[in-house]
């Protein structure tokens, strides 16, 4: 990691008589001294394209005036076919060399590469002399000549950047004019060929060479600003400028500045002659025990390699410092090796700055735990010491129980203190084998690097459950709350972290599915239910579109006389592939997925509908969602819904849950007051089986409280409690005018006794199972018919 801006000096010295390598020169290798060849190779090809077109013209009217030459001794389609190939490749090349102008850097291949250019254009210009060019007439073999040579000056002139395509293509065709003109002229004219070849030849290599020591001039330069800049900025009084270094060809650092010695904690005398390695290991220099960082450095000088952006520790005053160091090697006019200049910065502030970010991207804010980052991390370094080892690892994913109701009763404020008590807790528990973290909300998870033994985890998992269960003492408060906790082992449950987390989030959603306090393995089994649920919303969120639901109808009677009053409207599913799918499984599920209020609305709107063409006066009960109850909108769909059907409103009892007060605001209540004023019915299902209040029995005015199905049996089996509990329900909804209706009610024992304990209705399959609409209707239609004839 970088902590500060760009520190960086290059060899100043080596540019004043540079040595130009010639291979380097014509791009066959990189050498391996301080010179950065990519700027310089990006002029040879800005060069080579800026006379790219003239390269071509030249070519096709070299062309034009060879066919013109030889079209009596050679076969016009013959030299029309080779117009027509030199037109090709004069063209590819062109635009090869303008697209490679607009590059801003070259690689050495680049400019390699070229050479196949060079060879293929020679190639294909030594057809002339050496296919047609063997003719007696001295006058074609002279025009040819002519030709050919102005051709390799034109080509000289414009390739003269890219050498090695040049010096290919001059050699190439200046050997096949030279084998012409010995053929026809002698030998004396072919030498004089040859010179010619080797004077263009000699030129071009002198041109790129002083092409390539302008380019260098330049780099020199602006390098040579920037020291001046560095040693400028050193002569202010600027504590954090940077300082300048130099060592001699035995790494002593040599004139010293007053900046550097002071960076080091030495005098400007006393730190020349001194080894640099020395001076910047301080203390550690007799013990041996160096910083990473320092080793590098001793094999950059060793290998006499320029680098830049080395950050070591420096121990100055007792006091630990971060120093970035970049330098370069120095060579004398001859390439003997001098030294090295550098300079240096000094970094600590940055680098603890980027220390505080780096932990702040890592370790949660308010607990101190490592995040979800971190967590990730340490899983995946679990996993793959597992692997390598042949051992065994886990993840735990812990859940806060009841977490939501202390921050909706007490606010945040409790909640985040809450959250650092149950960080400290679970602190305590770690072991060295253990890393715990905060993944965020109320989720945390533990990390277990070896987790060879079963018991083990075991133990520690239940340690977690009893640990969170214990009372907090937060600002006068006394909190309960809990944990559940899902475990998966990798790589037996997962062989990557992504898929041992799903692994232990789907041994959470068991434990929290169990009602919490627990903690679950992970089983293949649940990946299955995970993947059936998953089907399952998908196929539900297109239910309602594809006209898959229907409402059935239960019988409510009178517990008396076994008058029916009217009907439990009831939502079923048969999907088209899956067939009919049970309430039990689909309705969580529609309240999980946010998918309850529409069914909602439309089980209210669809059992109004049908309920306005029953005769006479049975009336139709809907159970409602709390999400649709704490929804405002929700009683515009109420006046609604019996606006359209013509159902009057005291014939719509609406069914809720104990579960809608649960929430600290009075949204829901205030739902209710305005669907009560409608004049619609309402109804407290499951009563007693949930966090019963008798508080909002006396501020809701409920028509009906209905007696669970559990007590019902219960109380059949003749458990004392469950009596009890039926005989005071009954006597608080006389006490408050209000009727009680028994669910569940399947036997004439059971209709006998929960008559004789005061009931007033009965729902149950005694009396009737949940019918079609059709039934339903028949059965409202006798029942209005039998009231009339009473």
């Amino acid at each position: 990691m970088r902590y500060s801006g760009r520190v960086s000096t290059e060899n100043t010295s080596q540019f004043a008589k540079p040595h130009i390598d010639a291979r380097a020169l014509l791009g066959l290798y990189d050498p391996a001294d301080t010179t950065d060849w990519a700027p310089i190779r990006a002029a040879q090809v800005h060069a080579g394209g800026q006379l790219a077109l003239f390269l071509l013209a030249a070519n096709v009217i070299g062309a034009a005036m060879v066919t013109l030459i030889l079209q009596r001794s050679a076969p016009l389609w013959a030299l029309a076919c080779w117009g027509a190939v030199v037109a090709a490749i004069s063209v590819a090349i062109t635009f090869r060399r303008l697209a490679a102008k607009q590059r801003g850097a070259a690689t050495l291949a680049a400019v390699r590469d070229t050479v196949i250019e060079g060879i293929a254009l020679a190639t294909i210009w030594s057809v002339p002399p050496l296919a047609f060019g063997f003719n007696p007439d001295v006058g074609t073999a002279l025009g040819l000549w002519i030709v050919l040579s102005v051709l390799m000056t034109a080509s000289a002139v414009a390739m003269a950047a890219l050498p090695l395509a040049t010096l290919s293509f001059l050699g190439i065709l200046g050997l096949a004019i030279s084998v012409m003109v010995l053929r026809i002229a002698g030998p004396v004219l072919a030498a004089s060929v040859a010179l010619f070849t080797t004077l263009l030849m000699i030129g071009c290599f002198t041109r790129a060479r002083s092409l390539v020591l302008i380019r260098s001039g330049e780099i020199a330069l602006a390098e040579r600003d920037e020291t001046v800049s560095l040693l400028l900025r050193e002569a202010k009084q600027d504590e954090s400028a940077d300082w300048l270094w130099e060592t001699d060809a035995a790494r002593r650092v040599v004139r010293a500045s007053p900046r550097f010695a002071l960076s080091v904690g030495l005098d400007p005398v006393g730190v020349n002659g001194k080894s640099l390695l020395e001076v910047l290991a301080g203390k550690t220099w007799d013990s041996g025990s160096f910083a990473p960082a320092l080793r590098t450095l001793a094999e950059n000088l060793k290998g006499r390699a320029a680098f830049r952006g080395l950050v070591l520790p420096v121990n100055v005053a007792e006091q630990e410092r971060w120093y970035e160091i970049a330098a370069n090697p120095r060579y004398d006019e001859h390439g003997a090796f001098l030294g090295f200049r550098g300079v240096g910065a000094d970094v600590t502030e940055q680098r603890a700055s980027a220390d505080r970010i780096n932990r702040m991207a890592r370790f949660d804010t308010l607990t101190g735990l490592p995040n979800r980052l971190h967590v990730n991390e340490a899983l995946s370094h679990a996993m793959a010491d597992a692997e390598k080892w042949g051992s065994r690892c886990a993840f735990m994913m812990i859940d806060l129980d009841r977490f939501k109701a202390v921050n909706d009763t007490l606010g945040h404020p409790i909640g985040d203190r809450l959250l650092s008590r149950v960080a400290e807790r679970l602190t305590t528990l770690m072991g060295p084998n253990e890393v715990i973290g905060r993944l965020g909300g109320d989720e945390f998870a533990v990390v277990v690097r070896d987790a060879s033994d079963t018991q083990r985890l075991e133990t520690l998992a239940q340690t977690i459950v009893d640990a969170l269960a214990r009372p907090y003492d937060i600002d006068h408060h006394t909190l309960y709350t809990g944990a559940s906790v899902g475990v998966a082992t990798g790589p037996r449950d997962g062989r990557t972290t992504e898929m041992l987390i799903r692994s232990a989030d789907l041994a959470l959603y068991r434990s929290k599915d169990a009602g919490g306090g627990k903690f679950h393995h992970y089983e293949p089994q649940l990946h299955v239910a995970a993947e059936e649920r998953r089907v399952l919303e998908q196929a539900l969120r297109k239910a309602l579109t594809n006209d898959e639901l229907h409402l059935t109808y239960q019988p409510v009677v009178d517990a008396g006389s076994g008058r029916l009053t009217g009907f439990e409207a009831l939502v079923r599913w048969t999907h088209p592939e899956l067939g009919p799918i049970s309430p039990v499984k689909f309705i969580p599920l529609a309240e999980d997925a946010r998918l309850i209020a529409p069914i909602g609305e439309w089980v209210l709107r669809s059992a109004c509908a049908e309920a306005a063409k029953w005769p006479g006066d049975a009336r139709v009960a809907v159970n409602v969602s709390p999400e649709q109850l704490h929804n405002p909108g929700f009683v515009a769909v109420v006046a609604s819904a019996l606006a359209n059907s013509g159902l009057p409103a005291r014939r719509l009892e609406l069914e809720v849950t104990e579960s809608v007060f649960m929430r600290d605001d009075t949204g829901a209540v205030k739902v209710l007051e305005r669907i009560l004023d409608l004049g619609v019915r309402l109804s407290l299902d499951d009563f007693g089986t949930g966090y019963s209040s008798l508080g909002y029995l006396s501020r809701t005015r409920f028509s009906t409280i209905k007696i669970d199905r559990s007590f019902v049996i219960s109380a059949s089996k003749k458990v004392p409690e469950a009596i009890a509990i039926i005989r005071a329900v009954v006597a608080l909804a006389q006490s408050l005018g209000m009727a009680t209706t028994a669910e569940g009610v399947e036997t004439e024992d059971e209709h006998l006794m929960v008559q004789e304990l005061g009931c007033t209705k009965v729902q149950g399959y005694y009396f009737g199972r949940p019918l079609p609409v059709e039934e339903a209707r028949v059965l409202a239609a006798r029942a209005a018919q039998n009231r009339e004839a009473a």
